[in-house]
Order: structure tokens, then C-alpha cells, then sequence
């Protein structure tokens, strides 16, 4: 197989599928497809017409992807804006996908990121955006993975830890307002709590609930991000909560601490509190650190790092950011916030414009520019 021909052809085959109406990465995905196919069969029967092959295969790969991404979507359109209470419905067509995307032939880290491809919706961006790396290293992740399975008769069903993982990361996407997919993923992991009684299955529902229960206050009617200690907290869910704290406690009293119940019990102390003022600090550090020694990860490291910020004073908190890299996401924001509670209004100006540069999402790049035109404002005075 010729590959130099190969990578000539690919923004070739790229542009066509761009002119006949797929935008530029659905395209990039079909023809990553379509190369897959044929490193797999051109060895055996090279094909006449290189460029043409390609072009037909690539263009029924996006036909397929764009088919399978109205079904989602049709999916999301039956589900409720607010997910019912209560147990989920039996075991349906979508988590079945989920099971068997997770192949145990795959890392976990690739059964992931494949699934998140292949049956959340979410596109290479979001993917590479959710797992901190670049889009181009997260595209060749999920093309190895499709590389691994092809072919693979899909009867094993994958771990509940990787099928967790995929549901967490639909959840974030649907939380943060780039697509709506957090009611789905909580119909989708309340059936999985009627399946199985795995304590992380509870953690993670009841830490979806407790999120979702405050969704409606986290922005204005015009698209502001509203932090937390700014919310109405008479806006949020009041029952949603209530189920949330009581799947929690049950998961709990099983005494096998997992990570979403670790995040689950962060979540509920911000619940539990009647004023941002009253919230418990001290015990959401001891669950900071709870979560730190079990999952080690930088983002809980970060956010701990407010958490000891509140509860020991701002100084205490930039001594806990200082054991981290700048180059962590929202890094910049987080000193920002614990410069301004320190008086350092210079510092914490220039950093809230630096994390603004760096956001990834509308809300919260306008988010950051309002706190370092506040801020600005006040110095010039």
C-alpha cells in the first residue's frame, strides 16, 4: 500500500466531502474511517481508482455517523428537561451500546474515548478538551481504538468502571450547556443503578442529581454564568436533592469509598448549606482530600485548593495552588480568584484576563472578562 499516496489524498477526499455538505470534522472523522478500511483491505485487492474508493467509502461513513446522530438526538428529544424520580426504565438499546463500546480488547482510557465518539455524540474536541490533551492526539486514540475493534465480534460487554467513566463525561458535556445531554445520561445511569448494586453506580447518580438539581440557577435568562455562592438557592431542586443525599447516604453506608461518592458528598455540603456563608469548608477539604489520594487527579487538586482557600484564608489556598502547573486547566482563574481574596488586585486582574483567553467555552470567556473589567475599573479609581 502506497502511503505517500494516502496522506496526498486525504485533504483531497476531505475537500469533496466538505462541497457535497458534511462540515470539516464529520468529514475528518469519515475519512479517518475510511482510511481505517483501507489499511485493512488494499493490501489484499488495491482498488483502480485510489482517490474514488476512498471519496465513496468516506462519504457513506458520513452518511452512517450523520444517521446515527439524528437517532441521538431523536433520543434526547423523548427524554424529559427534568429526569422523573425513581428507578430507571429497563435495560434499553442506548446503555447496551455503551456495554459493548467498552470492549475489554480496549484500554480503558480508548473504550472511553471511543464510546464517547461512537454513541455520545461528542466530537473529537470535546473528547480531547474532557481528557486534558490535544484534539490531534485524541484523534489518533480514537482511530487506534477503531483499528483494535475492527472486526471484533462485539459479545463480551465492557467494565461498569468504563461505562461510568463514559456516563460522567456525557454528564459534564450536558452540564455545561455545549449540548444537552445531562438528562439523558442520568435516565441512562439510573437504569444501570436498577441492574447493579455497585456502589459507584450510586455515587454517580447521586452526584449527577445533586448537580442537576441546581442547573436552572447557574445562568441569567441571557446566558451569564451565575457562580456558586451567587446563586438563588431558591431556584434549586429541592426534591431532586432530597434523592440525590438519600442514594448517597445508602451508597455510604456500604463503606467502599469510590470517586463519585467523594464527589457526591462535596456536592451535597454546597446543597446542605441555607447560605454560600455557611457552607462547611473544613469537611469538603477532609472530602478534597479523600478524593485526592484516590483518583490523584490534578482538576481535584485545583479545586481543593479553593476549598483550603475558604476554609484556612487565600494564603493557604495560593500554597496548595503553588504544588500545581500553570498549564492545568482554569489554573489561571482559580489564582485569580485566590489573588483578589488576598488584595492583590494587580495580580488577579491580569490572571482573570489570561484565563479568559484561555476559555473554552462563550459563558465563561465572558465570565472572566467581566471580573477583570470589574477589577480594572476599580484600580483606575
Amino acid at each position: 500500500m502506497n502511503e505517500a499516496l494516502l496522506r496526498k489524498l486525504v485533504p483531497e477526499v476531505i475537500g469533496v466531502l466538505v462541497r457535497r455538505g458534511a462540515d470539516f470534522a464529520a468529514a475528518e472523522d469519515a475519512v479517518q474511517d475510511a482510511l481505517v478500511e483501507a489499511v485493512r483491505g488494499w493490501p489484499q485487492e488495491p482498488p483502480r481508482d485510489a482517490k474514488g474508493w476512498l471519496v465513496t467509502v468516506a462519504w457513506r461513513k458520513f452518511l452512517d455517523a450523520a444517521r446515527a446522530e439524528t437517532s441521538r438526538r431523536l433520543r434526547e428529544l423523548r427524554v424529559d428537561s427534568e429526569p422523573e424520580p425513581g428507578p430507571g426504565q429497563a435495560f434499553d438499546d442506548t446503555l447496551r451500546l455503551y456495554f459493548l463500546c467498552a470492549h475489554p480488547s480496549l484500554s480503558p482510557a480508548s473504550a472511553v474515548a471511543l464510546t464517547l465518539r461512537a454513541v455520545g455524540g461528542l466530537t473529537t474536541r470535546q473528547i480531547a478538551e474532557a481528557y486534558l490533551v490535544p484534539e490531534a492526539t485524541m484523534a489518533q486514540r480514537i482511530s487506534r481504538a477503531k483499528r483494535t475493534v475492527a472486526g471484533v465480534r462485539f459479545t463480551r460487554p465492557g467494565e461498569v468502571a468504563t461505562v461510568l467513566r463514559v456516563l460522567y463525561l456525557v454528564f459534564n458535556e450536558g452540564y455545561s450547556g455545549d449540548v444537552d445531554l445531562a438528562a439523558e445520561a442520568i435516565r441512562l445511569t439510573r437504569q444501570l443503578a436498577v441492574l447493579t448494586k455497585h456502589e459507584e453506580v450510586a455515587g454517580l447518580l447521586a452526584l449527577m442529581l445533586l448537580h442537576h438539581a441546581r442547573r436552572t440557577a447557574r445562568t441569567t435568562p441571557d446566558g451569564a454564568l451565575v457562580p456558586l455562592a451567587e446563586q438563588d438557592r431558591g431556584r434549586w431542586d429541592t426534591r431532586m436533592i432530597a434523592e440525590g443525599v438519600d442514594i448517597l447516604q445508602a451508597a455510604l453506608a456500604r463503606d467502599r469509598l469510590g470517586e463519585y461518592q467523594a464527589q457526591a458528598a462535596i456536592a451535597a455540603l454546597h446543597a446542605d448549606a441555607p447560605a454560600a456563608g455557611e457552607t462547611d469548608w473544613v469537611q469538603i477539604v477532609e472530602w478534597y482530600d479523600e478524593l485526592v489520594r484516590l483518583t490523584g487527579n490534578p482538576v481535584a487538586r485545583l479545586n481543593r485548593a479553593v476549598a483550603v482557600a475558604e476554609a484556612d484564608g487565600p494564603r493557604a489556598g495560593l500554597a496548595a495552588l503553588a504544588e500545581l502547573g500553570p498549564a492545568l486547566p482554569r489554573y489561571a482563574a482559580v489564582a485569580a480568584y485566590l489573588h483578589e481574596r488576598d488584595g492583590d488586585l494587580v495580580t488577579a486582574a491580569r490572571l482573570y484576563g489570561e484565563a479568559a483567553r484561555a476559555a473554552t467555552s462563550r459563558p465563561e470567556r465572558d465570565h472572566l472578562t467581566r471580573q477583570a473589567a470589574r477589577l480594572n475599573t476599580r484600580l483606575r479609581r
